[in-house]
């Protein structure tokens, strides 16, 4: 049985038609960039965050650049990120030249530990991000804290978590601002890069529309220095017709998550921890394994989709060394990113499928284990 991490076929093929009729209205209108079709877009997604406002950009990290060149953090500027996230988290950061300040995870969740974060706090920190890494929420009460205390901006790293909750609350919707990713592999995703902003600070978001159109307002008038920040139409048609699907995509992720953990349960291998806060929507299902790259090997060999998320922590990336980070200085972060990897979750996935993945890791498990003792007992 072949099983990919990750099938977009297998849910095209169940909204085609409707996919095609979107596409193809907006053809016929020519309204190409931004229009109606972006602006219904920013609507739904604002209101399904919680929030007031929705700006529409060309991606997420877009959504997370603009957001900081709209709040004005730039050079002499830190900014708190966990070192174990999607390279964007930092390198947005960095391209406004501001310094990405990077503190460990609790090893749990895989998010940002709120408790690392009063003593990364210097008279030069202007904002954090945290980042709802999986599709699980931050602990969102304690940064908020330390935010207000601080007088710091919290710019929600969103991009894995839309509609996902913390004590009742949206991604999106507890920090000043947003950031959501619409890339193909999202829960939402689109054919393409797409990304949104979401707010309820409206004078926040009058600069975030200002600041995705070169800086300009009115036409060619610039009072700030923007970006290409906008969202395709055709883009905005194709997510219209997937909104609608979106609580029952995220709800069949929740019923296969289960499926494994329940598999998964008195045996080597450990499963996602969901904090009692959170609603997660599990844009990956991670285990935790000793072991992990054997285990990959043995998933290829039988023709089971991984993926790694992620192997190297930001820290001890290569284009940050003049940071002066060395490997031991965030160990939960470096040693998640020896054992962690993501198992096919989406939501056609069949229950036969689960059940070939799951056998697979569990022998593959038994028979580590069977070595071990071998080799244990040959060394006594």
């Amino acid at each position: 049985m072949k099983v990919p991490l990750l099938d977009l076929k297998a849910q095209y093929a169940g909204i085609k038609d409707e996919v095609l009729a979107a596409v193809s209205e907006v053809l016929e209108s020519q309204v190409c960039i931004l229009g109606p079709k972006v602006e219904e877009l920013e609507q739904g997604v604002a209101a399904l965050s919680d929030c007031r406002h929705g700006v529409g950009v060309s991606s997420g990290t877009d959504a997370l650049l603009a957001a900081l060149m709209a709040l004005e953090i730039g050079a002499g500027d830190e900014v708190i990120v966990p070192s174990f996230t999607f390279f964007a988290t930092a390198g947005c950061v960095t391209r406004v030249g501001a310094t990405p300040v990077f503190v460990d995870i609790d090893p749990r969740t895989y998010n940002i530990d709120p408790q690392l974060l009063d003593q990364a706090i210097t008279p030069r920190t202007k904002a954090v991000i945290p980042v709802h890494l999986f599709g699980q929420m931050c602990e969102m009460d304690p940064i908020m804290e330390i935010a207000r205390r601080h007088n710091l901006f919290v710019i929600e790293d969103a991009a894995q978590a839309i509609s996902s909750t913390y004590k009742g609350r949206r991604a999106g919707s507890i920090g000043t601002v947003g950031c959501l990713s619409f890339y193909p592999t999202k829960n939402l995703g689109g054919a393409g890069d797409g990304g949104m902003l979401v707010t309820n600070d409206a004078a926040l978001n009058e600069r975030l529309l200002v600041m995705r159109s070169h800086g300009s307002k009115p036409k060619y008038y610039h009072r700030v220095v923007g970006g290409n920040f906008r969202l395709d139409p055709l883009q905005a048609a194709i997510l219209l017709v997937k909104l609608p699907h979106l609580e029952a995509w995220s709800e069949a992720r929740r019923r296969n998550a289960a499926i494994y953990d329940a598999e998964f349960a008195g045996s080597a291998i450990g499963t996602p921890w969901i904090g009692p806060d959170a609603r997660s929507i599990y844009n990956q299902y991670v285990i935790r394994v000793r072991g992990r790259d054997g285990l990959i090997s043995h998933l290829h060999g039988e023709q089971i989709g991984s993926e790694i998320y992620y192997p190297l922590p930001l820290h001890l990336q290569e284009c940050f060394r003049n940071l002066g980070y060395k490997e031991g200085d965030l160990p939960e972060s470096e040693q998640v990113a020896r054992e962690v990897l993501a198992l096919p979750i989406y939501p056609e996935l069949s229950r036969e499928q689960i059940g070939f993945v799951t056998r697979t890791i569990l022998d593959w498990v038994s028979r580590r284990s069977a070595t071990d003792r071998e080799g244990s007992l040959s060394r006594a």
